[in-house]
C-alpha cells in the first residue's frame, strides 16, 4: 500500500511537469500512467523503492511469521578469556573429558559426566567449547583458583604493552649518601619492570681523568638488583655527559648470570668487623728471624 501511494505521487509530479498523455478525466488521476515511464523517472523510482525497502520485512516464515536469518556469532581472538566451573550446565549430549591430572578419559555421555562429578566431588571446567565434541576437564577448586591466578597474570602482561621509561640524572662528584638514594630509586623502578634512562653529567668546572662512561658503569654495578641494558653507556655532549638505558634482565640473562657465578671460584673470606687488613696481616706469625735462631 505504501509503495503504491509513493508511485502514484511520483506520477502526479511528472504529469505536472509534462503534458499528460491519457485523458484528463478525474478518474485518470487515480490510475497509473498509460505510457511507460521515462528513463529518468524509472531510475528515480528505483532508488526510492530501494530506500523504502529497508523498512520492509520479508514474510514467509513458519505460520506466516517474519523470516529472520540467524546471524553467526563471530569469534573475537582478543576477547577476555575466563576460567571457571560450569556447574551442571552441559548442553551437549557428549563431551571430550579430561581427568583431574589432565589424562584423557575419552568421549563421555552427559549423564555419565554428571555422575562422575557427584562421585568424585570435582568441578567441570570448559577447555575448548568450539571443538566437536567440546573438551571439558574435571578439576578441584584449588586447581581452578591456581589457573585463574595464572590467567590473570598472563592477561596483565599482555595489556602492559607500552613500557614506561623513567629518567634519572646524576652529576659527577655526587655524595655517597645521595648516590645510594638514587640507586635505590633505580632498583625500585627495575623491580616494577620499568626502563631507566640514566644520565651522568660533569659538574661545571670539574675535571676527571676517568671518562664519564666508565664512571657511569661503576655506578650501575652498585645497583642492588640485576640489570639488563637496552643500550650500554656512551659519551654524549662532546664528552661532557654519558648515558645508558637500563631494563629488567630477561630470564635467559638471569640463568646465564647464575651459571657464571657457580663456575667462578668463590671470593676469599672478608675480615671480621673491626679488624683491618694491616692488623690481620700482623696477627699471622711469620718465620723466625736469623737472630732468634742464633
Amino acid at each position: 500500500m505504501s509503495l503504491g501511494c509513493l508511485r502514484l505521487a511520483l506520477c502526479h509530479a511528472v504529469r505536472a511537469l509534462h503534458q499528460p498523455v491519457c485523458s484528463s478525466s478525474p478518474a485518470s488521476l487515480l490510475l497509473p500512467p498509460c505510457r511507460p515511464l521515462g528513463g529518468y523517472l524509472s531510475a528515480y523510482l528505483g532508488v526510492a523503492l530501494q530506500q523504502w525497502s529497508r523498512f520492509c520485512t520479508e514474510a514467509g516464515g513458519p505460520e506466516g511469521g517474519v523470516a529472520i536469518k540467524p546471524q553467526k556469532k563471530k569469534h573475537n581472538p582478543n576477547a577476555r578469556v575466563t576460567i571457571g566451573s560450569v556447574g551442571r550446565r552441559i548442553f551437549q549430549p557428549r563431551v571430550q573429558l579430561l581427568g583431574e591430572e589432565g589424562e584423557e578419559l575419552g568421549v563421555v555421555q552427559r549423564q555419565e559426566v554428571l555422575k562422575m562429578m557427584d562421585d568424585s566431588g570435582l568441578k567441570l571446567v570448559v577447555v575448548n567449547e568450539r571443538s566437536n565434541p567440546p573438551v571439558y576437564r574435571l578439576m578441584t577448586g584449588k586447581q581452578i583458583h591456581e589457573e585463574q591466578v595464572k590467567l590473570k597474570e598472563k592477561q596483565k602482561s599482555k595489556t602492559t604493552g607500552s613500557v614506561q621509561v623513567k629518567e634519572l640524572t646524576l652529576y659527577s662528584g655526587i655524595a655517597s649518601h645521595d648516590l645510594e638514594n638514587k640507586l635505590k630509586q633505580a632498583a625500585s623502578w627495575l623491580e616494577k619492570k620499568h626502563h631507566i634512562k640514566l644520565t651522568l653529567r660533569a659538574k661545571h668546572g670539574s675535571s676527571s681523568e676517568t671518562a664519564l662512561n666508565t664512571v657511569l658503569d661503576q655506578m650501575v654495578e652498585k645497583i642492588s638488583v640485576p640489570v639488563g641494558f637496552v643500550s650500554t653507556s656512551r659519551l654524549i655532549s662532546e664528552g661532557r655527559a654519558a648515558t645508558c638505558i637500563l631494563r629488567p634482565p630477561s630470564a635467559k640473562e638471569l640463568a646465564k648470570a647464575a651459571k657464571q657465578r657457580t663456575q667462578n671460584p668463590t671470593e676469599p673470606p672478608r675480615p671480621e668487623p673491626g679488624i683491618t687488613e694491616s692488623t690481620a696481616s700482623t696477627s699471622v706469625p711469620g718465620p723466625p728471624k736469623d737472630s732468634e735462631q742464633q
